[in-house]
């Protein structure tokens, strides 16, 4: 009798454990996140090709467009960099700031950029991306944002990535990053501290290419590797102040870096140009 109770203690505290275990890895895979974003690898919310792409554990997980064998370096030579940025006056402050070598490292944390789709489209894309780092910041002229310090890019209801005090989440780096719900989760995916130190983007070159970057992967990146064209990428940047006729003249700019730089790297620019 007393061997048939112990079979039995046995056999209950083991449903607990599995059903423990059980409840422990459903929790585990489950982010919480609301249907429309997805479930990262590392178990963080949020939509773009870090959360959606490659690990994706839940929600509308991306299947991963297909890559070639393209090589960034032999697209972006010393040539084709340093025609945009021997346009800066000696003076500007980028000029020792950005360089072809910096890029390169930084492009090492996103392996599927300028990679993604045929040799056509990887050259569509970092065409796109030079043609509105060079509008940006006036051909790697600039590491912050002209006026910056005055201006408010501080988005007080986003909670999530709260805006520390005494710091500007003015524009920073070749894509300008901007607002605290940005400088936030860049920092947190590049590994510093975006809220505390956002001027992290203006002092550390590799950063400062990694923060544009990551917002080119999040934001831009699968609407130019899909085929929208240039114009979208516009609107995913910058939309709010200048697409719909609000700004034709940098439209106009940022369309001209881009067919120009289309032409140098021997392809088509495609269609749908402006937003």
């Amino acid at each position: 009798m007393a061997l048939s109770q112990n079979i039995l203690l046995t056999v209950i505290l083991a449903g607990i454990l599995f059903a423990t275990l059980s409840l422990q890895l459903v929790m585990a895979q489950d982010c919480g996140c609301s249907p429309d974003l997805c479930c990262s690898q590392f178990g963080y919310c949020g939509s773009g090709t870090d959360y959606c792409g490659n690990g994706c554990q839940q929600g509308p997980c991306d299947a991963l467009p297909s890559t070639n064998d393209a090589s960034v370096a032999d697209i972006v030579t010393p040539q084709f960099f340093n025609g945009i940025i021997n346009q800066a006056d000696a003076g500007c402050a980028g000029k020792n700031f950005y360089s072809r070598d910096r890029f390169l490292e930084a492009i090492k944390s996103y392996p599927r950029f300028g990679i993604v789709g045929s040799l056509d489209d990887s050259k569509r894309e970092i065409a796109a991306f030079f043609a509105h780092v060079t509008h940006e910041t006036g051909h790697f002229c600039y590491i912050e944002e002209i006026d910056g310090p005055s201006k408010d890019y501080c988005d007080e209801n986003n909670t999530q990535y709260p805006c520390a005090a005494g710091k500007g989440y003015y524009g920073r780096g070749p894509i300008q990053l901007s607002w605290n719900y940005n400088y936030g989760p860049a920092g947190r995916s590049i590994g510093f501290d975006g809220l505390n130190a956002p001027e992290t983007v203006a002092n550390d070159p590799i950063i400062s290419f990694k923060a544009a970057l990551w917002f080119w992967m999040n934001n831009v990146h699968s609407i130019i590797t899909s085929g929208q064209g240039f114009g979208p990428t516009i609107r995913a940047i910058n939309g709010a102040l200048e697409c719909d006729g609000r700004n034709p003249d940098t439209v106009g700019a940022r369309v001209g870096y881009y067919t120009t730089y289309c032409n140098q790297l021997g392809v088509s620019p495609g269609d749908n140009l402006s937003c």
